[in-house]
């Protein structure tokens, strides 16, 4: 990759998410579904890439048609794979979202197993964490074995390394056992991570508050942490560091789906700190990056599907100029 910008490598899942060709309607009353490429952690890596960083993705595939499209959306995305494997006998994930009429985001997942779950330590490629700057990944890789196994080994390594640890724990509460269970491997490796984002209603339940307030969000601050982010969505998002706090507004659009916006807002902070991390301890310039990332939260609320919809820097900076 002919990019001399520091390697943000993100971990994790890549799946099929299959959206319903009409807004505002349940799983089960949509006429038809569009298929839109996705998964927390590619959706980062392609976010990255879009915005000019240089991004590398780290999971397993099914060695199916659907498997090598995504690696092909990859590619042509200018995210190196490198860390992509596929398994034989496990197909690719799929996952059914809609956007509720309510404003409400409906999940139904087919995983039993799909291949992101059947990665183990042992296929990591080690010297691709240890070449990254950021080392990115969600929690959705904790919740069975072997890839829990391969996700706490790769985040050893890419610790060793030197390594920023980004950790979004993206909650999907339909894939774990039970919310007990969720909120107990979440935050099984919040202590290792050196910048959190949390949506708001992730903040509920980690904390069991229904407040989303300083307090509650400070609750779950630990000494490793340089950054911690609560988005909420067209409210903007709060930041919180060792030495200072404060709020950014949100950019109003007229968003059509959801799906990927926070995804879009960490790939862009990464690719603005990725090469000078001191940003983190300087609150003007902090302050202009997630500006940046909530615009491109923003747009990307704005089409249907994720990676579709994630958009360039000079998109970013048109909807930031035109306000």
């Amino acid at each position: 990759m002919a990019n001399d910008k520091g390697l943000i490598v993100s971990f994790g899942e890549m799946l099929i998410d299959f959206v319903p060709t009409v807004s505002g309607v349940s799983l089960a009353e949509a006429p038809g579904f569009l298929k839109a490429p996705g998964g927390a952690p590619a959706n980062v890596a392609i976010a990255v890439s879009r915005l000019g960083g240089k991004a590398s993705f780290i999971g397993k595939l099914g060695d199916d048609e659907f498997g090598h499209m995504l690696a092909g959306i990859l590619k042509e995305n200018n995210v190196s794979g490198e860390g992509i494997l596929f398994d034989q006998g496990a197909r690719t994930a799929l996952a059914f979202v809609t956007l509720r009429a309510d404003g409400e985001r409906e999940f139904m997942f087919y995983r039993n197993p799909s291949a992101d779950m059947l990665l183990n330590p042992e296929e990591l490629n080690l010297e691709l964490i240890r070449s990254a700057k950021v080392f990115h990944y969600g929690s959705i890789s904790l919740i069975v074995e072997p890839c829990r196994s391969a996700h706490l080994k790769a985040m050893e390594v890419a610790k060793e390394a030197g390594t920023l640890l980004s950790y979004d724990p993206n909650l999907r509460l339909p894939l774990w056992p039970s919310p007990e269970e969720a909120r107990e491997q979440i935050m099984s490796i919040w202590d290792k991570a050196e910048v959190i984002k949390v949506s708001d209603v992730e903040l509920q339940f980690l904390t069991g508050n229904p407040n989303i307030d300083d307090e509650s969000a400070l609750s779950l601050w630990h000494s490793n942490l340089k950054l911690l982010l609560v988005t909420l969505g067209e409210k903007g998002c709060r930041y919180y560091t060792k030495n200072f706090r404060g709020s950014v507004e949100a950019f109003q659009v007229t968003a059509v789906d959801t799906t990927g916006a926070g995804d879009s807002f960490v790939g862009a902070l990464l690719a603005k700190i990725v090469d000078d991390q001191s940003v983190l301890e300087d609150e003007q310039r902090l302050r202009e990056v997630l500006k940046f990332a909530n615009a491109c939260g923003a747009i990307t609320t704005t089409k249907k599907g994720a990676i579709p919809a994630l958009p360039n820097e000079s998109e970013v900076l048109a909807l930031m100029n035109a306000t």
